[in-house]
């Protein structure tokens, strides 16, 4: 039987908020244990530093200059008609973000996978299963409230009662119990999506375990003098303990779930039968650098490395050496091909998808292919072209850019991009990127030519709509 695979999404979760990541302050047992049972990479990029874009790739494999999505999809519940939109921009329909796009789970689903998903989707119509998931417990928004939410079940709303993170896990688990008394005998994807830690932080999550952060000194969030750029939650939320603590907090709540999760693989049998992954959609700064929040917690729209970075752990016990820490350059682009890889099935014969498989890397053997991988990144009008060494974001139409030695300033303090003497370096990266984007780009989808802001998306854009109006200015 092919190898069973649990995907594990968090939620603005920031790369150094791991114990395993070197955070001493953090209480993620879990984690850590599932990293020292398989491969931690140090340098797991996300493809955009915020939710939706990210999601969309992830799933799909391809940029957001490809599959379309370039913000947070804008969307709230309309209680009378049941259905999660903006009325003023859907009419009152529900609209799939990613219609007609291939993702990794239609794959599988064909391969007789049944997949199923626990948790937050955020990429258009919560109500309707799609993309081959037969089990849909989907929350229905980006972010939410944490307790007595409602959730969508198989396409009907229903009421909780209970912590989210705690809920999403009870479905999850629900799901496993019956496959495994069902279907044992075919294999499962089930993605289990938590909203934590995405805000809100205070008044949010179990007290007791708020509690157990009073005496923490938080010297992981550095409170910094505010950026000059900080806009969104940065405001009410520096040096507020309150909100270290919350976050701190929706970080251990949902550690335990997962703690639930590999608990429940080794006691029905399938710990080594399934590949764990673990991973946050975007990174996300707690008062580093000056602000609070992702790629649009600060305006022009930012690639910080807290921000387009994310934890990345791979665990499948006899199949993934233990306790490994890996520096390979992966992106989410690579992880399509990737999980297809680990269970033997081919990805897409596709020239298009930008990504390449690092089942080598998992596997143990030396992958020279990645020893000079660049990563790129983009958030609409903002692009990133990211080496081992060096880090070049380019605005566009007209800036400002930035250029950063990260050998030598890995904290990005100093923009070396007007020093004349690396004006050959920017011209070299500004090219390798402009190439590189125009092998991939779908014209109708290009993010340069959009104005995204970081405000929200409000359409899907495909060949018939080119996004005219898609896009919220910044609003908070």
């Amino acid at each position: 039987m092919k190898s069973n695979i649990l995907y594990i999404l968090t939620d603005d979760q920031g790369p150094w908020a791991m114990g395993c990541a070197g955070n001493d302050e953090i209480r993620t047992p879990n984690l850590d244990r599932l990293a020292a049972s398989g491969m931690r990479f140090r340098n797991f990029f996300c493809t955009s530093p915020v939710c939706s874009p990210a999601r969309a790739s992830i799933m799909t494999g391809r940029l957001p200059s490809q599959h379309g999505v370039h913000d947070w999809i804008r969307d709230r519940y309309d209680g009378k008609q049941g259905w999660w939109l903006d009325p003023a921009r859907y009419d009152k329909r529900p609209v799939e973000f990613l219609a007609g796009q291939t993702c990794t789970t239609d794959i599988l689903s064909e391969a007789g996978y049944t997949c199923a998903l626990s948790g937050k989707w955020h990429l258009g119509d919560s109500l309707t299963p799609q993309h081959g998931f037969s089990h849909w417990y989907c929350h229905p928004k980006g972010g939410s409230q944490y307790n007595d939410m409602e959730m969508i079940d198989q396409g009907t709303v229903v009421k909780t009662n209970g912590y989210l993170s705690d809920v999403i896990t009870d479905n999850a688990l629900s799901f496993l119990d019956g496959h495994a008394a069902s279907h044992k005998d075919e294999p499962f994807y089930l993605s289990v999506h938590y909203t934590a830690p995405h805000s809100p932080w205070v008044n949010q999550h179990p007290q007791d375990i708020v509690d157990s952060y009073d005496d923490c000194p938080f010297k992981t969030c550095p409170q910094e003098a505010m950026h000059p750029w900080a806009r969104g939650l940065t405001k009410g939320n520096m040096g507020n303990r309150e909100a270290l603590k919350g976050y701190f907090a929706a970080v251990t709540a949902m550690d335990r779930n997962v703690g639930r999760l590999l608990d429940k693989l080794a006691a029905l049998g399938l710990t080594n039968d399934t590949l764990v992954v673990f991973m946050s959609d975007n990174g996300f700064s707690c008062g580093h650098h000056g602000f609070w929040g992702k790629g649009n917690g600060t305006g022009p729209l930012n690639m910080y490395e807290n921000s387009v970075k994310v934890p990345g752990i791979f665990s499948h016990p006899g199949r993934i050496a233990s306790g490994v820490v890996s520096d390979a350059m992966v992106s989410q682009y690579d992880v399509l091909p990737t999980l297809l890889a680990h269970v033997g099935l081919d990805a897409p014969d596709d020239e298009t998808l930008p990504g390449t498989s690092f089942e080598p890397v998992l596997a143990g053997a030396r992958n020279e292919a990645r020893e000079d991988v660049v990563v790129y990144d983009e958030y609409g009008p903002v692009r990133m072209i990211r080496t081992r060494e060096w880090k070049y974001v380019h605005r566009f139409p007209a800036g400002p850019h930035e250029l950063y030695d990260l050998k030598n300033d890995p904290g990005e303090r100093k923009n070396l991009v007007d020093d004349k003497e690396r004006r050959p370096l920017v011209d070299e990266m500004l090219s390798r990127m402009a190439s590189w984007f125009e092998r991939y780009v779908n014209p109708h989808r290009d993010g340069a030519r959009f104005p995204v802001s970081g405000g929200g998306q409000f359409e899907r854009i495909d060949d018939a709509h080119c996004g005219e109006g898609a896009f919220s200015p910044r609003d908070y």
